[in-house]
């Protein structure tokens, strides 16, 4: 079992997952196009960016587009590319000079050369950074993920159990997730990372991505300290362990 690290008691979450959703009804409430809830959504990743980085968060992980996004209408995937784009380059030397390292998850196929060398390069530009691990997971999907592990074994003849298909999963770099949040008010996982969030503390909140601020985090970061992580074991096994480490 892949554990992590964070735990109650008042900890902060190591890994902290997003599902930022929100962003096209965040915009049709203000009679806006949804492209500018998505723009506003970039703000409030840099805000939130920002917020793990002084909580002291080490990975954050968010579902920026899913491998479904891609039925969505034309001009608005057209414009989410563009927006990629276009945030990269503004985005990434901050990133860089904040020592957050940038990962994107996912697949890379039916994406443009424009897009697919920036990713690339934001990642070599950044990949010496160690304050915080930014994955963005983009044309990205669980089962997508287990897919390709699966099948990236049995091309190299290796035997699929669960410690190699970890390994071959685009998140291998990384604990797996102690909290996810999803904001919105939907309450599902929507394909995002099936495997690694198998112990993960939920969090559901009511706010769209756009207005999910500091305060939001600190409540969702509350509330994954009050619960009891216990991985199968029992409750009073938790506490001895927790009462042997305090006493060592």
């Amino acid at each position: 079992m892949h554990r992590p690290d964070g735990g109650p008691g008042g900890a902060v979450p190591h890994h902290v997952a997003i599902v930022m959703d929100g962003n096209g009804r965040w915009a049709t409430r203000r009679f806006m196009p949804r492209l500018a809830g998505h723009r506003q959504g970039v703000e409030s990743l840099r805000r939130c960016v920002r917020a793990c980085v002084e909580r002291g968060v080490r990975v954050l992980t968010v579902f920026a587009f899913s491998s479904e996004n891609w039925n969505r209408p034309t001009e608005e995937v057209s414009g989410l590319m563009e927006l990629l784009a276009g945030a990269l380059v503004r985005e990434v030397p901050r990133l860089r000079d904040d020592g957050v390292q940038l990962h994107f998850v996912g697949s890379r196929e039916g994406l443009s050369v424009k897009v697919v060398e920036g990713l690339s390069q934001a990642e070599r530009d950044t990949r010496h950074n160690q304050r915080l691990v930014l994955n963005v997971c983009f044309n990205y999907g669980g089962r997508w993920d287990i897919a390709q592990a699966a099948a990236r074994l049995a091309e190299q003849g290796l035997p699929i159990t669960e410690d190699g298909l970890h390994s071959a999963m685009g998140m291998s770099h990384v604990p797996d997730p102690d909290l996810l949040i999803r904001t919105g008010g939907e309450m599902r996982i929507s394909n995002f990372l099936l495997w690694q969030i198998a112990y993960s503390e939920l969090y559901f909140s009511d706010r769209l991505w756009p207005d999910f601020d500091e305060a939001a985090l600190d409540e969702a970061i509350n509330a994954f300290a009050r619960r009891e992580r216990r991985f199968g074991k029992t409750s009073e096994q938790i506490q001895s362990e927790q009462a042997t480490e305090a006493g060592s």
